[in-house]
């Protein structure tokens, strides 16, 4: 029997790992599947070892504190991968948790599994000298994007582009006419999606700012409905904090009619990350709003060697999606720019039709899923 250990630290690689797990299984229907992960790990079979919210931080200023707790979790799970001795640890993203595990068990010697870390680090964005960092680490590279092969083959880590499984999944669009229907609302009435983010610091930092945007735009489209979608562990939260909101939002699980919103929307406001990328897959016209602590600000602008923030902007290269990133990311600015995707068919179109081969470009023409080429390449490495 194949003991395969994954560690996947946030919602994104959550979800990746999920498809991953569903992808093992169809390829070694013996496989144990041991380790940490969220609701969708979870319900393709993983006793997670502990909650992944955790773990699941951004940025330098958010982690300080959580530091003690963070190593005591790093601890545990490399005592639990010696104990568990599988025959492959695959890490998923969450790469300041998964590299520290890996080093510590590289460096311990206790269990001698195959590496492999799935979801490359940005390198191409910024600190390019982690590719000989993970060069060290790790047995195999599995990247999402076409470009990043290179910077980790050059530091003698064999290194696979399987395509990202997030445009495979949009492949299949949803159906807006049930949305509409099942949520009562109008044909007519333009819907505003928002996700203002995954984790509680974001939704702590971001969502003042979207909250005054959504009551401006409702002063000048009182007809306009609001869906806002966040994970399960969040909905009690979104709903105190939208309580008294003229716009009177719609808030759902993001486990729920998820394509069928994308279908329906008229318009997105969006924090950085992955759930930008999906509006650009799913056609949705949208703008990204994101604004990190100052500390964490400084030190990624000090760092960083990048144009664009919006993975479906850098594909393309150009600015397409509106971006509105730390000081530029105020409820006077968001305001702004979705007015026009809202209001006029024209610009909607201009933004979709930009951005219409970004999906091409992250694997979706090839016969077999990203995570039927990842389980591929995992079980070979056996």
């Amino acid at each position: 029997m194949t003991k395969i250990a994954l560690i996947a630290g946030e919602t994104s690689g959550d979800q990746l790992g999920g498809w991953l797990m569903e992808a093992l299984k169809a390829k070694d229907p013996a496989a144990q599947f041991i380790g940490l992960g969220g609701m969708t790990m979870q319900a393709q079979g993983l006793s997670s070892l502990f909650p992944i919210r955790e773990i699941s931080l951004m940025g330098f200023a958010e982690i300080v504190p959580h530091i003690r707790n963070v190593k005591r979790r790093i601890k545990q799970m490399v005592e639990f991968i010696e104990r568990e001795k599988p025959d492959v640890l695959v890490t998923i993203d969450s790469p300041g948790f998964a590299t520290r595990v890996v080093r510590q068990l590289r460096e311990r010697q206790k269990v001698h599994p195959k590496f492999v870390h799935y979801v490359a680090p940005t390198v191409w964005a910024y600190k390019p000298e982690r590719a000989k960092k993970f060069a060290m680490l790790y047995d195999k590279m599995l990247c999402l994007l076409p470009f990043e092969p290179p910077y980790f083959e050059a530091e003698k880590l064999p290194t696979m582009f399987v395509g990202h499984h997030v445009a495979w999944w949009w492949k299949s669009r949803g159906d807006g006419d049930a949305f509409r229907s099942k949520h009562h609302i109008g044909k007519d009435t333009p819907i505003l999606a928002v996700f203002p983010g995954s984790r509680n610091a974001e939704i702590k930092r971001l969502w003042p700012i979207f909250r005054t945007a959504i009551e401006q735009l409702h002063v000048q489209l009182p007809a306009m409905k609001v869906v806002i979608q966040v994970q399960p562990s969040l909905i009690e939260r979104m709903q105190a904090e939208t309580k008294g909101c003229a716009s009177n939002p719609l808030i759902l699980p993001n486990t729920e009619d998820k394509k069928d919103l994308f279908a329906a929307s008229t318009a997105a406001i969006a924090k950085s990350g992955t759930i930008g990328l999906e509006c650009v897959l799913a056609g949705l016209p949208s703008i990204i709003a994101y604004a990190a602590s100052p500390l964490t600000a400084f030190i990624i602008r000090r760092m960083a060697n990048i144009r664009f923030a919006n993975l479906g902007n850098v594909l393309a290269d150009s600015l397409i999606v509106p971006e509105l990133i730390q000081e530029q990311c105020t409820a006077e600015n968001i305001v702004k720019e979705i007015l026009p995707l809202l209001n006029d068919p024209e610009a909607r179109i201009a933004q979709v039709v930009g951005l219409t081969d970004i999906a091409s470009k992250l694997g979706v023409e090839d016969p077999e899923s990203p995570s039927q080429k990842a389980a591929d390449a995992i079980l070979g490495m056996l």
